[in-house]
């Protein structure tokens, strides 16, 4: 394959998957909404929070599954699917023993992720505008990582607030790479 074959193959490629933008679009916008609703709500049972947590990983999983259709690292986010989902159904059959658990669990995640949205952040910072954002949101990831890792199990509040936080900054960093996309799209299809 010749240089000039390569490149039409890439950005064959690269067309295709940037036209399915809207996804990041619609996927971060529901994480807002299911964000807002969290943070708003008034729950005072384990039970509660036990079966919110599970509607929230499962959902987690699912939108993993959607990642492995447009993104890179496939295998990456099929397994986060696989273990997200598998955390949602053992937190619907022992949800009273789920908070406490989850809470140690979300705060490594959090860390993991945040520290990932980093260093992303400072990888794209001369080919994505608005790449500070994702440097913040990944610095916030990392601190409420270890707020959560802190006080583990302490309050049912601690593990609303990382839900709908958890929810709010998904659907930021959904939105902020949909619309990246969509100018990388834009840019390539005339």
């Amino acid at each position: 394959m010749t240089t000039v074959e390569a490149t039409v193959y890439v950005r064959d490629d690269i067309e295709r998957a940037s036209a399915k933008w809207w996804v990041l679009l619609v996927a971060g916008i529901a994480w807002i909404i299911v964000g807002v609703l969290v943070l708003d709500a008034d729950l005072d049972s384990a039970l509660t929070i036990g079966y919110l947590v599970a509607g929230y990983l499962i959902l987690l999983g699912v939108m993993e599954f959607v990642a492995t259709a447009i993104m890179d690292w496939k295998w990456l986010h099929a397994a986060l699917g696989v273990l997200f989902v598998l955390g949602g159904i053992l937190a619907l059959t022992e949800p009273f023993r789920t908070y406490s658990l989850l809470a140690s669990l979300v705060g490594l995640f959090l860390v993991i992720k945040g520290t990932v949205d980093f260093v992303m952040a400072l990888i794209v910072r001369h080919e994505v505008d608005l790449w500070w954002l994702l440097l913040i949101v990944g610095i916030t990831e990392v601190l409420l990582g270890f707020w959560a890792s802190g006080y583990p199990g302490r309050s049912a509040t601690l593990l609303i607030l990382w839900v709908g936080i958890g929810a709010l900054l998904r659907g930021i960093t959904d939105l902020i790479t949909a619309f990246q996309i969509r100018k990388v799209h834009q840019e390539l299809v005339p």
